[in-house]
């Protein structure tokens, strides 16, 4: 069975520093026609459930702890039995949402998920968030970056916890190095390639401080 990439878009909102803006989340599951994880739960679960039918969900992996990508990650977390997966280094901002819940395991650099015949790669891209984190299927021919990268250039860095000079080296570092047709699915808006984006850098470098 050949692993495949199935996709949902949920609305809702995004709150921080005292913040609160209407938001509209990409949901990307990842795997074979029996078993899958779900990278983002953002704010609906029966639209999830929806894309994932009748596979056993092994994993929700977070890309980052802002509330839009894991609002309902315990509710769909008792749904499926999958544990929730995050890179430590945004545990801070998980319990901004989650006070009373932390997240069932760990997210790491270099770490390999296996899935449905495909293997994603964990690549940690602080800026946006400081336990931000990609996932890279080289079989696949695809990377899903959260709020890291998008279709123009990096994620927001003007919020708490974020930082534009280290998004712009996660994103120079970790994912300009990866193949240019290589398709990039992001957390918000429409999908590009890495060889789309990597022209742009020297322009994201000299906004850098």
């Amino acid at each position: 069975m050949m692993a495949h990439i199935d996709h949902a878009t949920t609305s809702g909102t995004f709150t921080l520093d005292g913040e609160t803006f209407e938001v509209e989340n990409n949901v990307w599951v990842v795997g074979d026609d029996l078993e899958c994880v779900i990278i983002d739960a953002p704010h609906s679960v029966p639209a999830i459930l929806d894309v994932v039918g009748t596979r056993k969900v092994r994993a929700i992996l977070a890309t980052h702890a802002h509330d839009d990508h894991i609002r309902v990650a315990p509710e769909l977390a008792e749904a499926t039995g999958a544990p929730i997966l995050l890179h430590p280094e945004d545990l801070a901002l998980w319990r901004l949402t989650h006070p009373d819940i932390e997240p069932d395991g760990e997210l790491a650099d270099k770490q390999v998920i296996e899935i449905g015949g495909t293997q994603l790669h964990v690549l940690h891209t602080p800026g946006h968030a400081p336990g931000a984190v990609c996932f890279y299927s080289a079989d696949m021919g695809a990377v899903f970056t959260g709020d890291t990268l998008f279709q123009g250039g990096p994620g927001a860095t003007g919020r708490s916890y974020s930082d534009y000079d280290t998004i712009v080296a996660s994103i120079a570092d970790r994912l300009l190095s990866l193949p240019p047709e290589t398709l990039v699915h992001t957390g918000h808006g429409g999908s590009t390639t890495i060889g789309a984006e990597a022209p742009q850098l020297e322009e994201w470098r000299q906004r850098a401080s």
